[in-house]
């Protein structure tokens, strides 16, 4: 955090008299060892006169003349206030009067209750710096009984030197229940001087230090809220509960004072708080700023109900992401579909002259097909799907086998994602085929297409809400319409799911496959609701489910979708955690951990990594105990740490030891904890790290490691990885299994083309999508058995990233939401809390004209000031105003 309270002393030396000297001022020995006179009485003449009149002063006021004590008094103050020092020593009146202190304090203690008496309180309070604090706090203790000034009046050092003191204070009085407003007094009048004098930090950390945090919006201007805001919001990670969630309401407060909507919205949206968004949303008179918020509203999945708003119902719903995102692309050149070819380059894979590639055409075609799906995400055309007639038995669907065909359909909803219009003819045609696989698959079609974006049609409830429960169908219809269901109204938290699915989890004559897809779908559907319902019901089922069934690996779905229900919301899971603690079953432990994990994800919480790593420890006997929660253990590192940048730093060595010294279990584990660490950010020593593990002995690490390159490079183009991918195809050419999972994770990587990312984070880095993480932790949590699920046959959970894919764009939108150019910087981000001045908020920044693709790691500031931006934040839309003084500028 800020810098150490403490800090007020560096500059001012603590010594006690009789102390021996600082080296500084021992007098310097000759060469034979005798002290060199000379320097000893080295005062200059101006020292040596200013130590005498300071002398004389102090001996003034030790004379019974009263008359004598005032002008002694204010030449002392005149002489410390003056007084002049370089950063590294002690202004010399406090260094001459030092010797004199104890004598001062005998003085004091003589005089009778005064007005000379407060003044020199006042001035032993100031000299009290300079003084050895053996745990007396000498400043706070005269400043207590002088106060007949201002303390501001005396300087900055003397404030902050003061205030640390008020907060040792403090803490000794509440442990011992004495009263402290006194204290509380003084404090509020160093906070204005703190905000005043550039030291936002200071003031903060006071606060924080005396529980008094929400006294602060009273002092906070229009000139300081900025800063004191920034520093506030950027504490909160390292915060415990409460004061983390006291700093972003106070924060919020502020941002509110000074019709800061925008900052507001976000925190907001942080403290998960419906009705304070809602409230937010409300208290927005100006119907442009309305949709600009309506727009990071639809980018969290928040949803509003508005009236008669048809433009805010679009900015709400998402409706117009598909047409910014293809004329984006339209501007950008790569609009041209893209075959797996173009992204395997198998002509650059030098696997040996003579051996076909071919091992499994059918793998190879299944692989092909989520390339394409991935790669032509979002476009609407590609060169596989869209052929002429589909149906025929030549088209793509027929040249997979089985369950490939459910991917290979249910790809349609990925290419025509966003667009419903498209989507639906495209895919309708599939829904009656007589082959359950290919119905199955435009089932999870329908789910993909909507993800992400509303429709007052609803399609997705209007065409699967009858499959999920009609028992005719076959398990694997039912779960393709649930999953699909679960996808397109992922966070939503709509009632009429519940009752839908509910039944479906708790009938415990259902396969474990179907109850625990209903319960993921719910998961999702309600992230981060807490939703007591849904999970009394699972865990209810939990219970009532005999061994053998929960033994199946399907329920580890079960164990997360209750996970899901309490994302970020930290103590609210407490009474769930107690609840699996009574499970006897391995799964409660399992699902234990995962409900741990999600309610502290993202909050960076360092007893929280912990515990986790204390789970890690644990030897287990594979044959004869459960070890699966240990691997998720692992992952829970990496889902607390994420998006907190040192924590996330300290996770990447701890990852390093855990491969060294873990079970297996661990070590499958630690490359999916890296791919989730750094989504769609690759950073070069992570790729390093990955690409050692992707040559692992063990082929389930190799596996996590290959598929985790494709969650760090997602949506990024990296040349890079590119290259390795193409490396690693040829060295697994003749492992199913490996290379399939390589042509996914190139696939991934050129997602969207490298338009997209599936980082959960987005504005500015501040907020974190529980709906993206769920999408995200749920395809994750896949791999941890990736024979049963991804290489087995329910390839299809790789679609669940769908809740995380959003174009990493800027684009600016004028006041009738046209798309508008403009010059924009885009360079690295710059963390510039607590810097003095108005410092840059990028670094190696470019100038482009909007649209602009935005990596993960960089923000982006209007280079023009034609225009002002409703956003502070230029991150996916922005609104734009003509500035109306710009003109103005022009003519003159």
């Amino acid at each position: 955090m800020a810098k150490e309270k403490e800090e007020a002393t560096i500059a001012v030396p603590s010594k006690d008299p009789d102390a021996p000297m600082e080296d500084a001022e021992k007098p310097e020995k000759t060469v034979d060892g005798k002290v060199d006179k000379k320097k000893e009485d080295e005062l200059s003449e101006e020292d040596q006169q200013l130590k005498s009149e300071l002398d004389l002063l102090v001996e003034r006021l030790q004379e019974n003349d009263r008359s004598l004590h005032r002008p002694a008094l204010e030449s002392l103050r005149t002489s410390i206030r003056t007084s002049t020092s370089s950063m590294t020593s002690v202004p010399k009146p406090l260094k001459f009067l030092r010797e004199h202190y104890p004598t001062l304090e005998k003085t004091y203690e003589s005089w009778p209750e005064s007005d000379d008496k407060h003044f020199l309180a006042d001035i032993l309070s100031v000299l009290g710096m300079t003084y050895s604090d053996d745990g007396k706090r000498r400043s706070l203790q005269y400043r207590l009984v002088g106060q007949s000034e201002d303390p501001g009046s005396w300087g900055h050092e003397y404030v902050r030197h003061l205030s640390s003191e008020v907060g040792q204070e403090f803490n000794h009085r509440m442990d011992n229940g004495e009263p402290t407003d006194d204290l509380m007094k003084l404090a509020l009048v160093i906070v204005p001087f703190f905000l005043k004098h550039n030291a936002e930090a200071d003031a903060v950390d006071l606060l924080l230090e005396l529980e008094a945090i929400d006294k602060l919006p009273q002092f906070v201007d229009k000139n300081t809220f900025a800063r004191v805001c920034l520093y506030m919001v950027s504490c909160v990670n390292l915060l415990v509960p409460p004061d983390d969630m006291e700093f972003l309401q106070t924060a919020h407060i502020i941002y509110k004072q000074n019709d800061r909507l925008p900052e507001a919205l976000i925190l907001a949206i942080r403290l998960g708080d419906q009705k304070l968004i809602e409230e937010d949303f409300e208290d927005c008179k100006d119907p442009l700023l309305k949709k600009q918020l309506a727009f990071l509203l639809a980018r969290n999945q928040i949803h509003i109900e508005v009236e008669d708003d048809d433009e805010l119902k679009d900015c709400l719903n998402n409706t117009k992401l598909s047409e910014h995102f293809i004329s984006l692309a339209r501007e950008l050149d790569i609009l041209e579909p893209r075959t797996p070819e173009d992204i395997y380059k198998t002509h650059l894979e030098n696997t040996r002259a003579g051996y076909s590639t071919n091992v499994d055409s059918a793998r190879q075609n299944l692989a092909s097909t989520f390339v394409n799906a991935f790669v032509n995400a979002g476009f609407g055309k590609d060169k596989l799907m869209n052929t002429e007639d589909p149906m025929e038995e030549g088209n793509w669907i027929y040249k997979n086998k089985d369950h490939g065909m459910m991917s290979a359909t249910a790809s349609l909803g990925m290419i025509l994602l966003w667009d419903i219009d498209m989507g639906l003819s495209q895919i309708d045609k599939y829904m009656e085929s007589g082959e359950d696989n290919i119905k199955a698959g435009a089932f999870l079609a329908i789910g993909l297409l909507g993800a992400g974006v509303r429709s007052e049609f609803d399609p997705a409830w209007s065409l699967l809400s009858e499959e999920v429960t009609k028992e005719s169908n076959s398990v694997q219809l039912r779960q393709a319409a649930i999953l699909g269901l679960g996808l397109a109204n992922a966070g939503s938290a709509r009632a009429d799911i519940m009752d839908a699915l509910l039944p479906i989890v708790s009938d415990s004559n259902l396969t474990m496959e179907l109850s625990a897809m209903a319960t993921l779908a719910l998961g999702f559907v309600f992230v981060g609701t807490c939703n007591g319902d849904i999970a009394s019901t699972i865990l209810q089922t939990m219970m009532e489910r005999d061994a053998t069934q929960l033994r199946d690996t399907w329920s580890r779905f079960m164990s997360l979708g209750l996970a899901l229900l309490y994302l970020g919301k930290q103590e609210e899971s407490d009474a769930t955690l107690e609840t699996l603690k009574a499970i006897e079953h391995p799964i409660g432990t399992q699902a234990e951990i995962l409900t741990e994990i999600l309610s502290y994800a993202g909050t960076g919480q360092v007893l929280k990594i912990q515990r986790m790593l204390h789970d890690c420890q644990d030897h287990l006997d594979h044959e004869k105990e459960e070890d699966t929660y240990q691997g998720y253990a692992v992952l829970g590192v990496a889902a607390i740490a994420i998006g907190e940048d040192i924590g996330a730093e300290m996770s990447l060595r701890t990852f390093n030891h855990l491969m060294h010294y873990g079970e297996a279990v661990i070590r499958r584990a630690v490359p999916l904890a890296l791919g989730l660490l750094c989504v769609s950010n690759p950073l070069l020593t992570v790729l390093d790290t990955l690409s050692k593990y992707s040559h692992d002995n063990d082929q389930e690490v190799a596996i996590n490691a290959i598929f985790a390159m494709g969650l760090v490079g997602a949506g990024t183009n990296n040349a890079r990885l590119a290259q390795m991918l193409r490396q690693l195809a040829s060295f697994y050419h003749k492992e199913p299994n490996c290379l399939f999972i390589v042509r996914v994770a190139q696939g991934l990587l050129h997602m969207g083309k490298g338009t997209m990312t599936i980082n959960p984070f987005h504005s500015d880095r501040q907020l974190l999508s529980p709906v993206a993480l769920a999408g995200l932790f749920s395809t994750i949590i896949a791999f941890t058995d990736s024979k049963s699920f991804i290489l087995g046959k329910h390839h299809y959970l790789l679609y669940n990233l769908v809740t995380a894919m959003y174009p990493r764009f800027l684009i600016t939108l004028d006041e009738e939401l046209k798309q508008v150019p403009v010059t924009v910087r885009v360079g690295q981000a710059v963390d510039v809390v607590g810097q003095a001045g108005r410092p840059k908020t990028i670094t190696g920044f470019q100038t482009h004209s909007t649209p602009v693709l935005l990596a993960h790691s960089e923000r982006a500031e209007l280079a023009t000031e034609e225009y002002v931006a409703m956003s502070n934040i230029l991150e996916g839309f922005v609104l734009l105003k003509k500035n109306p003084d710009y003109v103005e500028e022009n003519r003159e």
